[in-house]
């Protein structure tokens, strides 16, 4: 067995891609990990994928271990088929076997796929383009191959030895690369590599440029960020669920098209250069991508091309895909409950997840009387508070609309019991000193209290009240000061816990007959927008107190300099038509409403923010996310008390994205503070919590798992307790035999099948 090197492979499809021998390239295909993954891939789990290993067929050694064509350096005269009709392997064996046997091709290796196409790795002939070579043996062998060639960079994805259908010993062979470097640009069809200059030939014209997405001498760059295009489609294209089939190309080309705006300048003629045809026809293939670019949408690039730019950058900036999704929120879900859907409906796309957060306060107020059951048996009212942490002049106005819509019926109310009190206090005033002033009237409910409000007016509202909500919208945080009694943060956040916690009383006791001497159940509700920044200076003193994780905290991301303004929809009388049946269900619940759907959600969600605790060993997250699961289940309540206590899945679907996004606020602008308080002073990366075992390949040593560790900045527990705990758990397990105390850091470990199953690649 030779230990010449004649591939190279990568522990995934952004990892360094590493000069490999047939050794290791066979024992890796044995592994039985590799087996029980593409056996999970090929029951549904198509997100496995990208934690497959790969291979370059075509190339033995990248400058760099990097896998681009500008840093090829061992390239070799070989060809990858990929023949995407399933269940034709046996005969496209068959058939490539004969034209070997017959001398008209050189067949070196015959797989099915992880999808169960085919794969046909053949030699390139001596003066023969690779378009050539696709198109020729596609007519020899009777199928047609996926015209998106691999070019000499392209990887194909590692496969267990069990899909082997045939291998040629020539496939291991020496091969002359310094001869064949010469001919590199006859792997390409006698095209230029990336970043070289064609001056040889005339300018094409636009039908051409169009007609050929490998045009050289079009104006395009072959790099976005120092990325070749070739490798961002590819990847793209994994996140979108893989290559289409037959009958979904057009969608699936339009949906590629709409991305790759945000990389090509938005321009079709670009985007049509470096996107493949997928088989489709020329003519339509370019009315689909001219029709992408005339479609309307947000100049916010999505986060499926920023997880896409950040997975090819992981190689080079050391950038792994959960840290890149630790920077962008989680993504809001596209099918929404009824009433989000309408609230968000007039808002542009960009602020839309902080407005289905700010929305909850306000649609809460509306409840009187009613209570829910947490599922620690606890019971709870819908004390909802939302802070909005966003950079200046980023649109923090614009929950304002909807919340006015939302208490719309609750101002109309207050406005005709404030004419009432403004009354008794101009008869108060005309009699001065008379004993026969009448006394303040009773059920003078005002619920919406000003930003301004003194303490002690905010306590003869909450008197007042009779079991209501009192609500107020503040544009800055400072205001809340107004509410303590000494106008400072003396008991400002001792009022803002007593908010959220249920049932608590808050008032103050004057001698003067003419002061207010109330106590009073709190139940207060309200929005508050405010800076980055001062938010956080805020809370500065309190990080670990309590009032952070009582409220519901949410963003608005940065626009891009010189993006255009967002753009609002109309809010009119057919709106609040349509918002009115939900918040006349809301007026009318009573008592106790339980929701066993809700309830079971809820238990879920405490396993899965758990989950992620034990794998991020983040203890800061896993304290926010006590009373985050309670806030969710709040907002649950509410929006199944507004749909007419009904459940749907679109309601899982936003409550979990809902308590995934406020908890990434929470870590994103405060747990790097926390985490430093509590190590003592220690600055720890702000990169949130992540979760360690993703982190890890398919098996791992405990060396590893260390480092990991070291890497990520975790200082809380030990790593014994952490495999344990991930033992214990069902998450990994041991990987061949147990070694000795001595040698206990080449310990291996394996992923269990149930934590992929539950665990997937984002």
């Amino acid at each position: 067995m030779t230990n010449t090197c004649f591939t190279c492979i990568g522990k995934s499809h952004g990892a360094p891609a590493i000069p490999a021998t047939r050794e290791a390239w066979e024992k890796l295909r044995n592994e039985k990990w590799l087996a029980h993954m593409c056996r999970r891939i090929v029951a549904g789990e198509e997100k496995l994928k990208g934690k497959l290993p790969i291979w370059t067929p075509a190339c033995v050694e990248f400058k760099g271990n990097h896998r681009a064509v500008k840093d090829v350096l061992k390239p070799l005269p070989r060809l990858m088929l990929d023949f995407d009709e399933k269940g034709h392997s046996k005969e496209i064996l068959e058939k490539s076997l004969r034209l070997h046997k017959e001398g008209r091709w050189e067949i070196l290796l015959v797989e099915e796929s992880v999808r169960k196409g085919t794969h046909v790795l053949i030699t390139l002939p001596q003066g023969m383009t690779p378009q050539e070579a696709q198109q020729r043996f596609s007519e020899d062998v009777g199928f047609t191959a996926d015209p998106a060639l691999k070019d000499v960079a392209r990887c194909i994805y590692m496969v267990p030895a069990e899909h082997t259908l045939f291998v040629n010993e020539a496939l291991f062979s020496p091969v002359d690369v310094d001869k064949f470097r010469h001919g590199f640009h006859g792997l390409h069809g006698s095209r230029p590599l990336p970043n070289e200059v064609c001056d040889h030939q005339p300018e094409a014209t636009e039908t051409q440029r169009y007609e050929n997405p490998c045009n050289p001498c079009n104006p395009c760059q072959k790099e976005y960020a120092g990325i070749p295009y070739t490798e961002i489609i590819e990847t793209l294209e994994e996140q979108m669920g893989g290559k289409p089939d037959v009958g979904s190309r057009n969608n699936f080309i339009f949906s590629m098209a709409c991305h790759l705006r945000y990389i090509c300048n938005d321009d079709p003629e670009w985007i049509a250069q470096v996107l493949p045809t997928y088989g489709e026809e020329k003519e339509k293939f370019i009315a689909t991508v001219k029709s992408a670019c005339q479609r309307i949408q947000t100049k916010q690039m999505p986060r499926i091309i920023k997880r896409t730019l950040a997975i090819c950058k992981r190689n080079s900036e050391l950038i792994t895909q959960s840290e890149a999704d630790s920077q962008v929120p989680p993504e809001m879900p596209k099918n929404l409950p009824p009433l989000i859907r309408l609230l968000v409906s007039r808002t542009p796309e960009i602020y839309r997840p902080a407005v289905a957060h700010a929305v909850f306060p306000s649609l809460g107020a509306h409840l009187y009387n009613t209570r829910f059951r947490y599922i620690d048996n606890c019971y709870h009212e819908a004390t909802l508070a939302t802070l909005l942490m966003a950079g200046t002049g980023s649109g923090k106005s614009s929950v304002n609309t909807p919340i006015d819509y939302i208490m719309a019926d609750i101002r109309k109310r207050d406005e005709l019991n404030m004419e009432k009190e403004r009354n008794w206090k101009r008869d108060t005033q005309s009699k001065g000193a008379n004993k026969d002033k009448k006394q303040r009237p009773e059920g003078i409910v005002i619920q919406c209290i000003d930003a301004d409000i003194t303490s002690a007016a905010f306590v003869q509202r909450m008197a007042d009240a009779e079991g209501r909500f009192l609500y107020a919208r503040m544009n800055e945080i400072e205001q809340l000061y107004n509410l303590s009694s000494r106008g400072n943060s003396h008991n400002v956040f001792d009022l803002l816990c007593f908010c959220f916690d249920y049932g608590n009383l808050y008032g103050q006791t004057r001698i003067s007959a003419a002061s207010v001497s109330e106590k009073v159940t709190v139940r207060f509700n309200y929005n508050v927008s405010t800076t980055i920044r001062k938010g956080q200076h805020f809370f500065r003193n309190v990080l670990t107190d309590g009032p952070l994780s009582r409220i519901n905290i949410c963003t608005i991301p940065e626009r891009p300099i010189g993006s255009e303004m967002p753009v609002y929809g109309t809010y009119d009388d057919t709106f609040a038509e349509e918002l009115k049946p939900y918040i006349e269900r809301l007026n009318a619940a009573r008592g106790l409403v339980e929701c066993p759907e809700a309830s079971a959600l809820s238990r879920r969600l405490v396993e899965e923010c758990a989950d992620f605790a034990r794998l991020s060993q983040s203890r800061v997250y896993e304290n926010f996310s006590f009373r985050g699961n309670v806030i969710a289940f709040l907002k649950a309540m509410v929006l199944y008390v507004a749909h007419g206590e009904v459940w749907t899945e679109e309601m899982e679907d936003f409550v979990r994205w809902s308590l995934q996004y406020d908890l990434w606020c929470k870590m994103r602008f405060f747990g790097e503070a926390i985490e430093a308080q509590e190590e003592g002073g220690l600055k720890l990366p702000a990169k949130g919590p992540q979760n360690l075992l993703d982190q890890l390949p398919e098996v791992f040593t405990r060396e590893e798992a260390g480092l990991m560790r070291q890497r990520m900045g975790i200082r809380s527990g030990s790593l014994r307790q952490m495999l344990g705990n991930w033992t214990y758990r069902g998450y990994i397990e041991l990987y061949g035999e147990e070694l000795p105390k001595q040698d206990l850091n080449r310990q291996r470990y394996i992923k269990t099948e149930e934590y992929l199953r539950k665990h997937p690649q984002r």
